[in-house]
């Protein structure tokens, strides 16, 4: 089973760019873990909200494999402590089916990007900006995998 990061728009935070790098280091023990990065839209000012998504949309399915179980990072998406989160992660990597989790552009998600997602997980009610949306997600993907193996790195 591979795990894919999908991402809309490079990291241009150098900070977080050091610390995504750290936790895909990490990760790279735990599971085959690859980050791909689709290029942003350039001028989009005279594009609508909706055309954005559509288009970001349609690079995001173009990288998702049929069998890929595509989980969208999406507020509206379901809400679990981290251990409820490693449990998630071991049952479908129980599956063998290559999971791909993918955080969107600033406007969110196309239609036809929800028709094709199998699950949707929230990281917080909270909003953060894209960019630490990775950071905090590589960090969380970390802890289940170190939970799932009774390491030591997550406390109750």
């Amino acid at each position: 089973m591979k795990t894919t990061l999908l991402l809309v728009g490079k990291t241009t935070d150098k900070h977080i760019q050091a610390c995504l790098d750290d936790y895909m280091g990490r990760l790279k023990h735990y599971l085959p873990f690859e980050v791909v990065v689709i290029p942003e839209l350039k001028q989009t000012k005279s594009l609508s909200e909706g055309q954005q998504k559509e288009m970001e949309g349609q690079m995001i399915l173009k990288k998702i494999q049929p069998t890929d179980y595509l989980v969208l990072l999406d507020e509206h998406g379901k809400e679990m402590s981290s251990k409820d989160f490693s449990k998630w992660l071991e049952s479908r990597q129980m599956t063998g089916q290559n999971l791909t989790f993918v955080i969107g552009g600033p406007y969110g998600f196309s239609d036809s990007v929800y028709d094709r997602c199998n699950y949707k997980v929230s990281l917080s009610k909270m909003t953060f900006s894209h960019q630490m949306v990775r950071m905090i997600f590589a960090e969380q993907l970390y802890r289940a995998c170190t939970i799932v193996r009774g390491e030591p790195y997550h406390h109750e």
